[in-house]
């Protein structure tokens, strides 16, 4: 686990693709926890840590996950995440196809199947349609793959998945969304790479960023941009 950001309010931890971030049927045992099991050996705390999760990334999508290490914080932090304008909320992601044109704005109406687990760009009438937006920017052009960056205006389920796949860029890796080939650890290349809010308790700006994750891919798109 590698640690990102730590005060006595809120930590942030760089999450990799083979994790939850919550507990889910797999049984298998969520960062959440593992947060916890850190913060009660560090610190040496008796009886059972508190830690709020404040929001969550799907498993197979990396980056910055942010917990509330106290009630006052995490009640903050959550209205923080529900407004939306007092957090800025920065991904990058590899995809198939150089999105045209290169920096724009994407607003669609999605759908979510829970029993797909899956969201779809909704079609003119379609109930419990939801509007979705982003910004995108495109930062680096390889011979196969493209690296843009995303920032969240909404946060719908697989909003950024299923916007990009909409105009013909899926994620690398993300088969759910149209992905010509899995990658080999089974996740997909979307980071969560940054976020950017008022602390909740000392109001001053912070901003947390997450190393891109160590592969070949990922680290020769982004060189020249860390």
């Amino acid at each position: 686990m590698t640690v990102l950001y730590e005060d006595n309010h809120i930590i942030a931890v760089n999450k990799t693709c083979r994790e939850i971030v919550q507990g889910d049927k797999t049984g298998d045992t969520p960062l959440s926890e593992v947060v916890k099991a850190y913060i009660k050996e560090k610190y040496h705390k008796p009886g059972e840590v508190f830690l709020g999760v404040t929001h969550r990334l799907d498993r197979p999508t990396s980056g910055v996950v942010l917990f509330a290490r106290t009630s006052k914080a995490l009640t903050r932090l959550n209205e923080i995440f529900k407004s939306h304008e007092q957090i800025q909320k920065t991904y990058w992601a590899i995809v198939e196809h150089a999105p045209v044109p290169a920096e724009g704005r994407l607003v669609h109406r999605l759908v979510r199947n829970e029993k797909l687990n899956k969201s779809f760009v909704a079609k003119e009438g379609a109930r419990d349609a939801k509007e979705a937006r982003l910004s995108y920017r495109t930062l680096a052009r390889g011979e196969r793959y493209t690296l843009v960056e995303v920032q969240l205006e909404t946060g719908r389920h697989h909003q950024i998945r299923c916007q990009l796949a909409a105009i013909g860029c899926p994620i690398k890796g993300d088969l759910k969304y149209g992905a010509k080939r899995s990658n080999p650890d089974g996740g997909i290349s979307l980071h969560a790479r940054q976020v950017a809010f008022i602390h909740p308790v000392s109001k001053q700006p912070t901003t947390i960023t997450a190393p891109v994750p160590d592969e070949r891919i990922w680290q020769e798109l982004s060189a020249g941009l860390i």
